[in-house]
């Protein structure tokens, strides 16, 4: 892609630079849209910031990238680079609807510790207290804190057991959640529970069950109406929206053609705009689907420990606990020696206080609390060369250096 066929939807950093005024967010919205220098950024560095995924859409690397910068509630930076749909000249927009995959495990986490300070369950029950299938000798030690923290011994590779349940006088509701979570009970871990870490999505899809047998509800009416109404978050679902598949971005997979090894590296359709779904049900482990202004305000949240304008959706002790290295107690002397990031309960945690996760579609959300950050960084392309880690860094650099001044 070169840059005459670039596409940037300047509703971003350029916009917020040139409009004359700052949009204040409803109470609802939780955040205000704002300049870099109101939240003593440098705005010159934030410019700088875009040239890596400049590059990287000019080099097809990366097809299409939504970038959001929020910093002190202010959202200073909005920006969409690159196509949505590249067949179609479709290009990306700020409200293009993404696929978010494993960042859903942060947004389940989050109802498993609503559950918890509801006094409906506590982290440390045995799963088998909750879901009477794993109420048997494998899975006893096997605890609801092991599960979030990916501690609870199970090697599981697939999402779920093939084939699925099919529906029958026995399992009239089959395919569904539970049915096929409970299948995991007879495997149980193949490590003893709380002695090592293996991220493990059938971890997650237990815990998705866990809050559909507690609630008394489908897991995605639930977090519906725990967590997304009450913060805004409109645009957000377990299901690509029928009647907006148009808004949802192609996912393209990098490959290497089988046939030549020398060519370079191409595109294939993972997921088009049709809205399959990798199961036919809802699942714990991943298949949100959100936008970028919609998963700002869920971890603006965290930042604000649980609140979000007049909204509390989780206590501060929650907030700290799913922040918090979990998983350091596993690891040998030796080896927390040169570990830097551990897991909370849905997030993945740094030793500088850093939080944040990723989905295998591309998506990636970092949260630092040090400078009051929200760095998003969507994409719906894996595989090719994603400068992610380089944006945030140069975020920081721009928080650091407006400090500096």
């Amino acid at each position: 892609m070169t840059g005459k066929t670039r596409v940037s939807q300047r509703t971003g950093l350029a916009a917020v630079l040139c409009l004359a005024f700052v949009a204040t967010a409803t109470a609802a919205d939780g955040l205000k849209i704002g300049r870099p220098g109101d939240v003593g950024l440098s705005a010159e560095r934030l410019k700088a910031a875009l040239a890596d995924y400049r590059k990287a859409v000019d080099a097809d690397q990366v097809r299409g990238v939504v970038l959001l910068v929020a910093c002190r509630g202010t959202i200073v930076l909005h920006e969409a680079l690159g196509w949505s749909n590249v067949a179609r000249r479709q290009p990306m927009r700020t409200d293009t609807l993404i696929r978010m995959a494993s960042n859903t495990k942060a947004v389940v986490s989050t109802g498993v510790l609503q559950l918890a300070e509801a006094g409906r369950l506590s982290l440390d029950d045995p799963i088998g207290d909750h879901l009477p299938a794993f109420a048997n000798a494998k899975c006893r030690k096997v605890t609801i804190r092991g599960l979030l923290s990916h501690t609870s011994g199970l090697r599981i590779k697939t999402l779920f057991l093939s084939p699925l349940r099919t529906r029958s006088a026995q399992y009239p509701l089959a395919p569904n959640l539970k049915l096929e979570v409970d299948r995991y009970a007879d495997i149980g871990p193949a490590v003893p529970p709380g002695t090592s870490y293996s991220y493990n999505n059938p971890g997650f899809n237990t815990l998705g069950a866990l809050v559909e047998t507690i609630s008394g509800q489908a897991l995605e009416d639930y977090l519906a109406a725990n967590v997304y109404r009450p913060l805004g978050m409109h645009d957000t679902s377990h299901r690509p929206p029928r009647e907006q598949l148009q808004r949802m971005a192609v996912v393209y997979e990098r490959v290497k053609p089988a046939a030549d090894e020398s060519k370079q590296p191409g595109w294939r359709i993972r997921f088009d705009q049709a809205g399959k779904m990798k199961v036919p049900f809802v699942r714990g482990s991943g298949g949100l689907v959100s936008t970028t202004a919609d998963f700002a305000k869920f971890c603006q949240m965290f930042l604000n420990r649980g609140r979000l304008g007049s909204s509390r959706v989780l206590s501060a002790e929650s907030v700290r606990e799913a922040t918090r290295p979990q998983t350091e107690h596993v690891y040998t002397p030796e080896e927390l020696k040169t570990r830097d990031r551990f897991y909370g309960l849905g997030w993945s945690v740094g030793r500088n206080g850093v939080f944040g996760h990723g989905g295998s579609e591309g998506t990636y959300a970092f949260v630092d609390p040090r400078h009051e950050l929200i760095v998003l960084v969507f994409t719906q392309s894996p595989g090719g060369k994603n400068p992610r880690q380089a944006f945030f860094d140069a975020v920081v650099a721009a928080a650091v250096a407006a400090g500096d001044n």
